[in-house]
C-alpha cells in the first residue's frame, strides 16, 4: 500500500456488477460529520474506527453519523443562522436542513462529549463530564432522548453558528454502506475536552492536519478519500478562528467516485480529487452504468447516515 487510502477489496468485483446490471444502488442515508479545531495548529480531533467495524474498520475519522428521524423536531432550541440560511448554504430544503445541522451537534457531542450549545444565542455550555451529563448522552447514544428533549430538559439552544459547512461527499454507487455526508468545521469551546466516547472508536487524537496527512501518506494512517481530503484543505490556516472563517467560502458541490472499464482495467476516480485514481486490471471495457460524471442522486429522497 503506497499510502493509507481505504480500499474495499470487494470493490471491482461490486463495480463489475453494476456494469452488468446485476447491482442495484441504494439510497445513501443522510450523516453529518465534525472536524474540531483547536490552537496552537491548528489541531484537529480524529477518532480511530475498531477493526471489527463492517465500514472502514481501523480508519481515521470525525466525530459523526447518521441524522436521527427526530432531527428535524421544529421544537428544537436554535440559535445563529436561520433554518433557510442553513438550507440555502447546503443545498436543501429547511427540514433537511435543520437535521443535518442538528446531527452534526448531537453526534458530536455523542461522541467526543463537546457540546456546541448554551444557555443563551451567545454563550457556551462549559465542562460536560459529570455524571448527569454523561447519562444524557448515554440515553442521546441509545435513542432513549432526542436531542431535542435534551436541549429542552437543559435549558440550552443549538448554537448553529458555531460551524462551517466544509464540504459534502457521497459514497459511491458500487459500496454496500453509502451515506450523503455533510463535512463542518467547529472550534473546541472554552472549557470543554474531548475524549474517546465512541462505541465505535479504540482510540482517539489531537493531531495538526499536516501531521495526519504525512501519516496517511506513508501508509500509516488509514483513511477514506473524504478524510484525507479535507485534511489536506486545513492545511492551509495557521488557526482555529481562520479555518472557521473560511467555511462559508468553501465548494459545496457534492463529490460522487465514478468508475468506468477502460483497456482491461476498472478506473475509479473521485471527479476533483485525482489522487485517489485506482487502476484495477481484469475488467472488460466499456461504461459502469449510473456512475457518469455529474451523477448525484436526488437529495430529496436521502434519509440518514454514518462517520467518514
Amino acid at each position: 500500500m503506497a499510502n493509507g487510502q481505504w480500499y474495499p477489496p470487494e470493490w471491482p468485483e461490486r463495480i463489475r456488477a453494476l456494469a452488468a446490471g446485476g447491482l442495484t444502488p441504494v439510497t445513501p442515508r443522510r450523516a453529518a460529520t465534525v472536524m474540531l479545531l483547536r490552537d496552537p495548529g491548528p489541531a484537529v480531533h480524529m477518532l480511530r474506527r475498531r477493526a471489527s467495524m463492517a465500514f472502514a474498520g481501523g480508519a481515521y475519522a470525525y466525530p459523526g453519523g447518521g441524522v436521527d428521524p427526530r432531527d428535524d423536531d421544529r421544537a428544537i432550541g436554535w440559535a445563529g443562522p436561520t433554518r433557510a440560511c442553513w438550507a440555502a448554504r447546503l443545498g436543501v430544503d429547511e427540514t433537511a436542513a435543520q437535521a443535518i445541522v442538528c446531527a452534526a451537534v448531537r453526534e458530536t457531542y455523542e461522541e467526543s462529549g463537546v457540546l456546541l450549545a448554551g444557555p443563551t444565542a451567545d454563550s457556551v455550555t462549559g465542562d460536560t463530564t459529570g455524571d448527569d451529563w454523561e447519562a444524557d448522552r448515554a440515553a442521546l447514544v441509545a435513542r432513549e432522548l432526542s436531542f431535542a428533549e435534551f436541549l429542552d430538559r437543559r435549558g440550552l439552544v443549538l448554537r448553529s453558528d458555531l460551524l462551517g459547512a466544509w464540504a459534502r461527499w457521497i459514497t459511491p454507487e458500487f459500496e454496500a454502506r453509502r451515506y450523503d455526508t455533510f463535512f463542518f468545521v467547529a472550534v473546541l469551546p472554552e472549557g470543554q475536552r474531548t475524549r474517546n466516547a465512541s462505541t465505535e472508536a479504540d482510540r482517539t487524537v489531537w493531531t495538526t492536519p499536516a501531521e495526519a496527512a504525512a501519516g496517511y501518506d506513508r501508509g500509516e494512517l488509514l483513511m477514506m478519500p473524504p478524510t484525507i481530503a479535507t485534511l489536506r484543505a486545513l492545511t492551509a490556516y495557521g488557526t482555529a478562528a481562520e479555518a472557521l472563517a473560511a467555511a462559508d467560502g468553501r465548494d459545496l458541490t457534492p463529490v460522487l467516485a465514478r468508475a468506468r472499464l477502460e483497456r482491461g482495467e476498472i478506473v475509479l476516480s473521485w471527479p476533483g480529487h485525482d489522487e485517489f485514481t485506482k487502476h484495477v486490471p481484469g475488467a472488460t471495457t466499456g461504461e459502469v452504468p449510473g456512475t457518469a460524471p455529474g451523477h448525484v442522486p436526488d437529495a430529496a429522497t436521502e434519509n440518514g447516515g454514518a462517520s467518514v
